[in-house]
């Protein structure tokens, strides 16, 4: 018992220095430029990560090719890609 109330009374304490060095840093207004850095960079990260995600799952899907996709479309009637360009 009266060791959680020696961590209750230590935790208090950290938490109003906190309060106290954040208090301090939002009176000069930096906290909405940095708000809006930090959800940039979460964005920035995001986007990275959905790029990078595409591309390895092409690679993987292209490197595990069976038969039936080389010739999926192999009785297809290929259509002329010159027809009906220039006169």
């Amino acid at each position: 018992m009266m060791q959680a109330m020696k961590l209750s009374r230590s935790l208090r304490k950290l938490g109003e220095q906190l309060e106290d060095s954040v208090g301090i840093a939002t009176h000069d207004g930096s906290t909405f430029l940095r708000n809006v850095g930090w959800v940039s960079a979460g964005v920035a990260a995001l986007a990275v990560g959905v790029v990078v995600g595409r591309e390895i799952r092409q690679r993987y899907k292209f490197n595990r090719r069976t038969p039936y996709d080389f010739y999926a479309h192999s009785g297809d009637q290929a259509q002329d890609v010159e027809f009906g360009v220039g006169i």
